[in-house]
């Protein structure tokens, strides 16, 4: 891979894309499908549909090239795209079963080893699972994506002060209810 790609902003390799440039797009997917993947497992309420938003994220990018102007981080843009397709998804398909998101497994763990991720797994993603909407979303983009506090503010359409707001709150929420998890699970 030239070095160009590697040291090439993210903006950089949108707009060679967007003039045809094949090499871009790679290296745009090989920076950003595994944070996409995770941002939309963890906001969608079923598993089955992850698969389904990150497919069409992609392909509204590919899209949307031609036209791409660089106003926000391409990041940003592009959880833009898939959190508006989630949206549209879950008004398209209100008032269904939302089902169980599962969980993703940690393979090349030895047993033990195993169960007790697993376990801390299932203990963090319930707590995240239980907080509010607009928590969670700020949570996970921030701790999950990396974003920073201006990025998600950009995500969701919020103020920046409303997004510290909504980390604090999560954040304190997430940590009472792993407390009172691990106090439930001493007791047992």
């Amino acid at each position: 891979m030239p070095d160009t790609l590697l040291t090439a902003t993210d903006e950089d390799l949108m707009l060679r894309y967007s003039a045809g440039d094949l090499p871009s797009f790679r290296e745009l997917y090989r920076r950003h499908s595994q944070g996409l993947y995770r941002f939309v497992a963890w906001r969608s309420p079923r598993r089955a549909w992850v698969d389904e938003i990150v497919q069409d994220a992609w392909a509204s990018l590919h899209a949307a090239r031609a036209g791409y102007q660089p106003q926000a981080a391409f990041r940003t843009y592009l959880y833009q795209i898939a959190r508006n397709r989630l949206i549209d998804l879950l008004r398209q398909r209100e008032g269904q079963d939302h089902g169980d998101a599962g969980e993703l497994a940690d393979e090349g763990a030895s047993p033990p080893q195993s169960l007790e991720q697993k376990q801390q797994h299932a203990r963090l993603h319930a707590a995240i699972a239980v907080l509010p909407v607009e928590q969670k979303e700020a949570l996970v983009l921030q701790q999950f994506s990396g974003m920073s506090i201006l990025e998600i503010a950009a995500v969701t359409g919020a103020e920046a002060e409303t997004v510290k707001s909504r980390l604090r709150y999560a954040m304190q929420k997430l940590r009472a209810g792993l407390d009172s998890a691990a106090g439930a699970g001493g007791q047992a």
